[in-house]
């Protein structure tokens, strides 16, 4: 499996502060970044099997949408390495949501009290690193005035202000107070092709999840050439929610807050030889 490494531009985190500060005012109200002690990423509400999220920082991703659509390639059921840290063994905190077939509505399990692997399949955009404390950049953002979602604000920022110096971010998010739009994919892959993101968003099953929601976000503010998908985030909750984040449905009220970092290196796995620009929200 083809694997190609690339160095992104690492600000200081100091500077990183300044440029989300100003980009995101554009976007909300009330925004306050700042570099913080990252909190203990084990307590609620997120739960991790880790406590930070510095050291080593890496993106990976993984097969792309093109093995999704329009029609699914079978074929890409791929293993994740596991590492392990002082000889403890991996730990799989995931979870995944899935259409409820009684009711529709979403149906949000702990993967590791189903199954005991390791795997993805067709695509993935992870964010790495050994899980440990240190400084992270916080951000605190409050009463969406603008239509960009808290991700793509950041992202589209981050591309202003460094051009053609791809800076890559992952971390997490909580949407705090309000609501958000989220898909899950539907049981079965269609059988029929999807050209298009009108014909996608046709498929998908959409929602309305209240806060509040833990995200996991992997963004890059340019693509230096590897066909990635720009953003992705996923969200999990305590109360049986959880999917695909696009964006938050209650902007006068919306509140989140999140720790970041920016990624040293991207590793981009198995790229798809034949692509498209669809299915990518």
């Amino acid at each position: 499996m083809a694997c190609a490494e690339y160095s992104f531009h690492v600000p200081s985190l100091e500077e990183l502060v300044g440029v989300l500060q100003k980009g995101l005012k554009d976007n909300f109200a009330d925004v306050q970044v700042s570099v913080v002690d990252c909190p203990d990423l084990t307590k609620e509400p997120f739960t991790f099997p880790v406590k930070g999220i510095c050291g080593k920082t890496r993106i990976a991703e993984i097969g792309g949408v093109p093995y999704l659509l329009p029609l699914v390639n079978k074929k890409k059921f791929m293993p994740v390495i596991q590492t392990e840290s002082d000889h403890k063994p991996s730990v799989n905190g995931s979870y995944f949501a899935r259409v409820n077939p009684a009711d529709g509505g979403c149906l949000l399990e702990k993967y590791s009290e189903k199954y005991h692997d390791f795997g993805c399949a067709l695509l993935a955009n992870l964010f790495a690193s050994e899980g440990q404390p240190g400084k992270v950049i916080e951000v605190k953002a409050k009463r969406r005035t603008g239509k960009l979602n808290l991700v793509t604000c950041m992202r589209e920022t981050l591309e202003k202000h460094y051009g053609d110096k791809p800076v890559g971010m992952g971390g997490t998010f909580v949407i705090e107070k309000g609501k958000v739009k989220t898909h899950i994919m539907p049981a079965e892959f269609s059988s029929c092709p999807l050209n298009s993101d009108e014909e996608v968003n046709k498929w998908l099953r959409f929602y309305e999840m209240k806060a509040p929601l833990v995200c996991l976000p992997v963004f890059v503010s340019r693509d230096p050439g590897f066909d990635l998908r720009l953003e992705h985030t996923h969200c999990f909750s305590h109360h049986g929610e959880g999917g695909h984040y696009h964006y938050d449905t209650t902007p006068d009220t919306v509140e989140y807050l999140g720790y970041f970092l920016p990624a040293e290196f991207l590793y981009r796995i198995d790229q798809p030889k034949e692509t498209h620009s669809f299915g990518r929200d």
